[in-house]
Order: structure tokens, then sequence, then C-alpha cells
């Protein structure tokens, strides 16, 4: 299926809020929250890909103010990212999913990089979707590692442009983001990819997000298709 003649977005970008809020409201410890979350993530992402036709998927799964949890929570998150990829890595090549992770890799430890390296270097030529997961993600951090890099690669100012400048980003073949999700109710960006969302279309929604279904991707995608984008005109 094309998204182009669907008149569907090439790049969703998709903040998971509300993991604790859900487990909270069902009665259920605030870690269960994120396993559900995880779960859901998995179920949406597969829609998207092979049922909706988009072409990439980005989830901002751990923000770089994450670290200011619990001990028990941020264990946790590494942990639950670290499984996934040992137990899905054969599943994402079965389905041809590539899977790119953007972000710091300051505090990780040597396990999840061996992970996330691995996890992209295995995928990498797979072709039917990408999954763009932003873990120990900052917008701003990322702007600022661009520009360290320009600076230690002694660029020239006069010649600098934002294509240049986006060369510097966290894998820079990720393209901007045309539809911006967010759910739990707030109203947003967090951060969240904000030099590729400078044009992205905000669709926001009060559901959790471990109860964010594919009748909502509908929902948001028929939004979607309504709006007129201008880029300024």
């Amino acid at each position: 299926m094309n998204a182009d003649s669907q008149n569907l977005p090439n790049h969703v970008g998709i903040i998971l809020d509300g993991n604790r809020r859900w487990a909270r409201a069902n009665g259920k410890p605030i870690l269960e929250g994120h396993r559900a979350g995880y779960q859901n993530l998995r179920k949406i992402t597969r829609y998207m890909f092979f049922e909706k036709g988009i072409k990439l998927v980005s989830a901002f799964v751990f923000s770089t103010e994450n670290w200011s949890r619990t001990a028990e929570e941020v264990d946790y998150l590494m942990n639950l990212l670290l499984s996934a990829f040992k137990k899905y890595l054969k599943e994402f090549n079965e389905e041809n999913i590539r899977v790119v992770v953007l972000g710091s890799r300051e505090k990780l430890s040597p396990k999840i990089i061996e992970a996330i390296e691995q996890a992209e270097e295995g995928t990498k030529s797979n072709t039917a979707g990408t999954i763009a997961l932003c873990f120990n993600y900052g917008g701003q951090l990322e702007i600022v590692d661009a520009a360290r890099h320009l600076l230690e690669q002694k660029a020239d100012p006069k010649t600098l442009t934002p294509e240049i400048f986006a060369q510097h980003l966290y894998h820079p073949e990720i393209p901007p983001v045309d539809l911006l999700i967010r759910t739990s109710g707030e109203q947003r960006t967090s951060g969240f990819m904000l030099w590729r969302s400078a044009y992205a279309e905000l669709y926001f929604t009060p559901k959790h997000w471990p109860d964010f279904s594919t009748a909502d991707v509908d929902a948001a995608l028929d939004d979607f298709a309504k709006r007129q984008r201008r880029y300024g005109q």
C-alpha cells in the first residue's frame, strides 16, 4: 500500500504517554503499565506498517529526563529494552522490519549499547517498515550534539545551511515527522524530535497509551488526511 496515494503520512511520531496513569487507573503496579505499553507499541507499529502502509514510525520511549524516576523503574525500562531486542530480533527480520535507536549513549550500560548496535546492524537491510526508538533522547540535546559535531569538524559557519545541519542529527536519514501523536491528554511535545517536527501535524488524544487502539490509529490518520499542510505559505 502506498502511503502517498492514500494521503497518509510517511513518518508518524508517537509520544507514548500514560503508561503509569493507565496502571494506576486499573489498579496495577506501575511497571505493569510499562509492559502493557511496550506490548501495545508492537501491535500498533505492525498495524501501521502492514495494514496502513506507513513506512516509518518513531516512538518516544525514554527521555533524558526519565533518569530522575526511581531506580526500580529506570532499571525495569532498561531491562525491557534489552530483553525486547534479544527476544524479538529474529521476529524483526522475519517481518522485514528495520530498527534504529535515536539518542545519547551516555549513561547507558555496555550491555544496552551492544544490544542497540546488534539490533541496528542486524536489521539494517529490512524494508517493510522502520521503527525508530527515541531512547535516552532529548530534542534539545540532539541539536546540541549536532552543533558539537559540526564544531569538532571545524565547519565553515558561512556555508552552514539547515540541510547541512540536519546531516549531523542522530540517524540523519530519518525524514521529518509528518504526524505527531501524543496520548494521555497532555498537549505538548516535550522536546520530541524538535528539528524534525517543525512542520508536523499534531494530534492529541486523552487515551492512555496502553488503551490506544488500531481504531484510534485510523481516527488519527483520517484527521491527518483532512488537513492542508501549508509549510509557511
